[in-house]
């Protein structure tokens, strides 16, 4: 059973939990259609595939920097830190990282093809690995503060309002939803851009 502050010392900052944790929905989601179209890309040689697999995953990591910052933010008013040593977080920053990696990766290949086949060869190992990172290992963690991880509960353990649930269901889809809508935008521009230089 939760200690009988654990509701307490969230307070109000509990809204943020339509913020924060439908960043990190978003994010995967994201990532599982980019996982999909390296694949495809893989498997078809279309750049129209590479071009939807680099779009999702560089949304998703625009949703997994608000994710780390509103989870930043959440700490500092629960926990009285802005970071602290947790294998949630820590997880969390190094999947970033890995990511920050696909960028320089595909940045430092000129060819289409050849950017295409090491991105999407890359994203393979790298989407599996930051699942682990995110929600494997923290759960084999010991000790946690953060919610599902370690040693501790998930919130829905706890007796959240039921009017707080029905917004934070919506909350997730629409996030969803607005990362897909950009990352199709984001595709379209790429795709014209791509068009531009053949011409």
């Amino acid at each position: 059973m939760p200690a009988p502050d654990d509701i307490g010392i969230l307070a109000k900052t509990i809204r943020n939990l339509h913020f924060h944790v439908p960043m990190w929905f978003s994010m995967i989601i994201l990532l599982v259609v980019s996982y999909i179209y390296g694949i495809k890309f893989l498997s078809s040689g279309n750049l129209q595939h590479d071009s939807l697999s680099s779009s999702f995953v560089k949304v998703s990591m625009l949703f997994g920097l608000m994710g780390l910052a509103t989870g930043s933010f959440w700490a500092r008013f629960t926990w009285g830190t802005w970071w602290i040593e947790d294998a949630k977080l820590n997880g969390a920053a190094i999947g970033m990282l890995i990511y920050i990696a696909y960028y320089i990766l595909r940045n430092s290949i000129e060819d289409e093809n050849q950017r295409g086949k090491f991105s999407a060869v890359y994203n393979l190992f790298a989407f599996p690995i930051y699942i682990v990172l995110i929600i494997i290992y923290p759960r084999m963690a010991e000790t946690s503060l953060h919610p599902a991880s370690g040693d501790t509960i998930a919130f829905s353990s706890l007796d959240l309002d039921n009017n707080l649930r029905k917004v934070f269901y919506l909350a997730g889809i629409g996030w969803i939803l607005l990362g897909v809508w950009i990352a199709t935008l984001k595709y379209r521009l790429t795709e014209l851009k791509r068009k531009d230089e053949e011409i």
